[in-house]
Formats: C-alpha cells, structure tokens, sequence
C-alpha cells in the first residue's frame, strides 16, 4: 500500500500521521487484494466563497459565507481530509465514513450510507467518494453527467468542481465525465500521471517528471503550465492554477484581478487550494495563508494553526 501525501515536505506531515496511517490502513483492509490507493489528505479546502481545514486533533475550522450552513463544522471530529464544494462541505472521517454540510438541494449532502472511502472531492452541487477498492461513488448534480463514475475501477484520486468529475488510474492515466463543450474532458492521452486537479472549466495533471499539463477552458492562461517543472502538487480554480515546487514555492497563472494568483512571496507551503476565487497555503508548521477575494471573509485564515 502507497500513502502519498499531497507535497515533499514533512514538518507538518508529521502532526498529522496518525490520522492518514489510520485510513491508510483501513483502506488496505478494506481493499485486501485491490488496487494499491494513493491517498492525497486535504488539509485545507478553498471552496466557492468559504475555507475548511481540518486539525491534527481531528476538528475543523471553517471561514466565509454561511448562508446555506457551509460553515458548520464545530462539532465535527476524527476528520483526516475534507472539501470545499460549491455551497456544502465534506469531511472524511477516520473511519472511512463521510458526513457533510450545506445545502443540499440536488442530494450532494447524501454521504450518509458511504463506507470505506479513502478520499474525497466536493464539487459545485455534487460529492465524489473514493472507495478502498478503487470504485467509485457520486451524489448530486448530474445533468452533464458528472457524477456517471459507477464503472470506473482501478481509481488511486479523484478530483471534481463545476461540471465534470475526474479520476487518476491505477496505470497512471487519467479519466473524466461531464461537461466538455471547453475540452476540459479531453483527458485520454495523458499517461505518467501522478496527480490531478479539476478547475471550474479546465483540468490540470502533474507527470512524473514534475511537469504539467492542462486542457479546458484557457481564456485567462489558466491552462498555460507548459513551462512549470519541479511541481509536487498542482489545483485547479475558477480561471487560475497554481502548483507548489519541491522547494516550497508557488507558483500560478490565470485570472489575477482580485490577487488570487499573488503567491510569489510564499515559502515553506506544503499544499494549495484554489477556490472559485481566491487561493489558500498550508505552510509547513501548520499555519495557513490566503489570497485573493476576501468578500465573505474566505480569506480570514491568518489565525488558523492546523497543527
């Protein structure tokens, strides 16, 4: 079994190591004979307009719009990943079990009977879940067809956001469903894939060399990542990507006019979370850092300390 974690750095990894040794080892149980899973944790989730994190102590902390109940995450413990979606928020807990919050208009709250999830990805109106076996399972919007993964197998992570859902295989290749009028879909040739990202109208795919690459919707250079190297992690926004070097700094491309791709001056991040507009950092000692559209307050994360 892989346990691969969502950077190269390790001062924060290590607070955190119980919980994804716990799910790591309940998805080698649960998958006995399976595919081996690569399991990503999202510390930090930067959603449409609102933030979640989630403490090595289990707890989550969330920032931003509340208005559909997005926020309300104080009670909630054993969580080792969680996602910003649209409008609604999803923890994973310990357990392999999944509880979520927020609107809840096209069922994308509906997590309730899942078992034995290893990771998770909260869309606009629509969850994905990971399963220990490699299958997966989706609840919410479907009108594009974004939550059609019921035959997909050999699955290592997935990622999702507006209208279409995407999924890193076993061999290191990559599938996809959903809207695709922009190409954002077009994902076939890809191979020597280590990790994906779904952006509101583009996907990103980091190989193992540590380039990128990125199809879909290009009209702010979201897209334009053919010169990135040495990327560990990469996530995809609204109209903006940005990827974290081995080295620890960022680096991002798209749409800048409310700051979201000022991370020139961050050091010692070891994950990054775009969001509809704005993006957040997890640094290495725990503690957090944003940019970008602060309208809701998505963006108050100065006093957060995730260790």
């Amino acid at each position: 079994m892989k346990i691969i974690l969502s950077s190269g750095r390790h001062h924060y990894v290590t607070r955190i190591s119980i919980f994804l040794i716990t799910v790591a080892l309940i998805a080698g149980m649960a998958g006995c004979g399976q595919p081996e899973l690569e399991y990503t944790a999202m510390v930090v989730s930067a959603g449409h307009r609102h933030t979640v994190g989630f403490k090595s102590d289990g707890t989550v902390v969330a920032v931003g719009n509340n208005y559909w109940g997005e926020c309300n995450v104080g009670g909630w413990t054993g969580i080792t990943q969680v996602g910003a979606g649209g409008k609604h928020t999803v923890g994973l807990r310990f357990d392999g079990t999944v509880i979520a919050t927020g609107i809840n208009l096209d069922g994308q709250c509906n997590v309730g009977g899942w078992m034995n999830i290893t990771q998770i990805a909260a869309g606009f109106a629509f969850t994905v879940g990971l399963r220990s076996d490699g299958t997966v399972v989706a609840v919410g919007y479907n009108r594009s067809g974004q939550c059609d993964v019921g035959d997909w197998t050999d699955i290592t992570q997935v990622a999702a956001s507006d209208g279409h859902t995407v999924g890193l295989k076993l061999d290191d290749t990559v599938v996809a469903v959903g809207y695709n009028s922009d190409g954002r879909c077009d994902v076939g040739g890809w191979t020597n894939i280590t990790k994906v990202s779904a952006g509101v109208g583009h996907t990103v795919g980091i190989r193992s060399d540590g380039t990128v690459v990125a199809v879909g919707w290009n009209d702010d250079g979201q897209c334009d990542v053919s010169g990135w190297t040495d990327i560990t992690q990469v996530s995809a926004g609204y109209c903006h990507t940005v990827g974290i070097r081995s080295d620890g700094t960022v680096v991002a491309v798209g749409n800048n006019s409310d700051g979201r791709c000022d991370v020139s001056g961050w050091t010692d991040i070891t994950q990054v979370s775009a969001g509809w507009y704005h993006t957040v950092g997890l640094r290495s000692d725990g503690t957090v850092v944003a940019v970008g559209n602060n309208t809701y307050g998505q963006c108050n994360v100065g006093d957060w300390d995730l260790s």
